[in-house]
């Protein structure tokens, strides 16, 4: 770990099919620091993707930041809803939930990551002032936002993206929560074709705000770097 990363992005994915995730994430050129195992596997970008089997969930998705000092962020999240605890065979943590009650886990661990692939994990809730004052004081900052409102990607120095996007339009169902996804800095088509020669269904898709590659089974999407700024601007 390097002394000077502060703050490192985990994306979350629990599900009933890990060898299928361990594939994708071999594919997507994401590294393995160690063997996974039927249960838990990391795989490491720009950012971590850890994958947790679960014969309840199909594909959710959870973050985890990874911090330098956690008790110096504890003190960042003074206002907030923080409480301290710990995970058997991880360590010390806290658990930061926002007022429309998404939760997120916090751990020391902060590590410099890279590649071309970057996780890029969407925080869904219509008071994005809040994910976003949380997310600053855990370290991360701020890049792009929409004009309007409603959109603000962050970005942390020892890897990783949050995108942070209001919850109104998704379904009842879905709400206030967190959806999977990545951001990719390299050739979109050419990793399209890897992806398709690794046995996942890879369409390439033209967004207004990007190009993105979506793919069916599992359910992902995966972002070009953002370069046109029409209707959105830099904050750093």
């Amino acid at each position: 770990m390097t002394s000077a990363v502060t703050v490192t992005v985990q994306q979350v994915v629990f599900t009933r099919d890990a060898p299928r995730w361990h594939a994708l994430a071999d594919a997507l050129g994401l590294a393995a620091p160690f063997a996974p195992s039927p249960e838990w596997g990391e795989f490491v970008g720009d950012g971590v993707l850890a994958v947790h089997h679960s014969a309840a969930c199909a594909d959710r998705v959870e973050l985890n930041v990874l911090v330098r000092d956690l008790d110096a962020v504890e003190k960042a999240l003074a206002g907030h809803d923080v409480t301290r605890g710990e995970m058997a065979g991880v360590g010390r943590m806290l658990t930061v939930r926002t007022q429309a009650g998404v939760e997120l886990a916090v751990f020391a661990g902060a590590r410099a990551t890279a590649g071309e692939v970057a996780v890029q994990p969407i925080w869904f809730q219509d008071d994005i002032a809040e994910a976003r004052a949380i997310l600053e004081a855990l370290g991360m900052r701020a890049e792009i936002a929409a004009d309007a409102g409603g959109w603000v990607q962050l970005r942390a120095d020892g890897g990783g993206t949050v995108g942070l996007h209001s919850a109104s339009g998704r379904s009842e169902a879905d709400g206030a929560g967190f959806g999977l996804s990545f951001e990719v800095r390299g050739d979109l088509d050419a990793l399209a074709t890897r992806l398709r020669e690794a046995g996942f269904d890879a369409s390439v898709v033209d967004e207004a705000y990007t190009r993105t590659i979506r793919i069916t089974e599992p359910a992902v999407t995966i972002n070009a770097a953002q370069t046109d700024l029409h209707g959105y601007h830099r904050e750093s």
